[in-house]
């Protein structure tokens, strides 16, 4: 009745302002013709979760059906049983010259899949399925529970039909009345140039099958990419090392660097030492809106470990040639 719904409107104020640390300290500093002042009832019930007031009381139902009794807002109606279908992962593992050109790559993906043979109704070809007789078709029941606040009629799901609001008497043979049986689909899925490492790509309605008719779920293919002993790298930007003998470093030469695509020439000045490090402009990874990061070479000088007579003698007169224009 009328005071049931008032005392339970004043339960809900005060529930929603002390669940707010702001408007508990204004009802604190100024009790609750402060709280009136400052905020409208819609700032009072802003962002108060409900359903916690009932379960910290110890109910077993919601907002919603408290709700629908106070104000008749859909009362015993049929309420939507579609549900969207899971979503699925996975994990595909490509090299990094796949990340570079791009790859299309077929998946096997086991998925759960409409049942053709009964259209995902579960019910045999040529019958269908049968209005729940404790329902009515609502796929809820009521039950009135009588409480300190006054009597409330509680909706729940029909435990007859599982809140289907229908009964399969006679089940598709295939999928058993579920109306969805198990598949592995073959998929072809393209993996862009410049891909990075644990990039998500998701397939829309790739996923499990929905329910009674709700949406299938996505397919998200999480990349991963494979270490190259040749290159390392960070985001667009390739690094790699070459090694260049003595003479090379000392008289400057040009030398052919290795990429992803093929080869590069490097020009390399007199006087290089292990550690200088030389860009190539636009030799790296593709970026994914365009254009092309550099790749970074590290130049490491070889210092010969055995010489012959001859260039040891040789590499004592450069020895002492340079002692002397010191």
């Amino acid at each position: 009745g009328k005071d049931a719904e008032e005392r339970f409107k004043e339960i809900s104020e005060a529930y929603a302002v002390l669940s707010d640390d702001e408007k508990r300290r204004q009802y604190d500093m100024f009790g609750h013709a402060g709280i009136g002042q400052r905020y409208s009832y819609e700032d009072i019930f802003r962002g108060a979760d409900f359903g916690d007031i009932f379960r910290d009381l110890g109910f077993d139902f919601g907002f919603d059906d408290i709700f629908e009794h106070f104000f008749g807002r859909g009362y015993g109606r049929q309420r939507e049983h579609r549900r969207r279908g899971a979503d699925l992962r996975y994990d595909v593992t490509i090299t990094l010259r796949d990340a570079y050109e791009g790859k299309t790559v077929e998946l096997e993906i086991p998925r759960t899949e409409k049942c053709d043979n009964c259209n995902g109704t579960g019910a045999k070809p040529g019958t269908s399925p049968k209005t729940c007789s404790q329902c009515h078709g609502t796929g809820q029941v009521q039950r009135t529970q009588r409480t300190a606040f006054g009597v409330f009629t509680q909706i729940t799901v029909c435990p007859r039909c599982n809140g289907r609001g229908t009964i399969i008497e006679t089940p598709c043979p295939v999928c058993k009345g579920k109306g969805v049986v198990q598949r592995t689909r073959v998929m072809e899925v393209k993996i862009p140039k410049g891909v990075e490492e644990g990039s998500h790509l998701r397939l829309t309605g790739a996923g499990e099958a929905g329910e009674n008719g709700g949406e299938p779920g996505d397919l998200y293919v999480v990349v991963h990419i494979e270490e190259d002993e040749r290159f390392k790298r960070r985001g667009a930007d390739l690094y790699t090392k070459k090694r260049i003998s003595f003479p090379q470093a000392a008289l400057g030469t040009t030398v052919k660097v290795e990429t992803l695509d093929g080869t590069a020439r490097l020009k390399l000045p007199p006087g290089v030492e292990s550690g200088d490090v030389f860009k190539l402009r636009g030799k790296g990874m593709p970026r994914l809106r365009g254009g092309y990061g550099d790749l970074f070479v590290e130049i490491m000088v070889e210092t010969p470990k055995k010489l012959s007579r001859k260039a040891k003698k040789l590499i004592e007169q450069l020895a002492e040639e340079l002692n002397s224009t010191e």
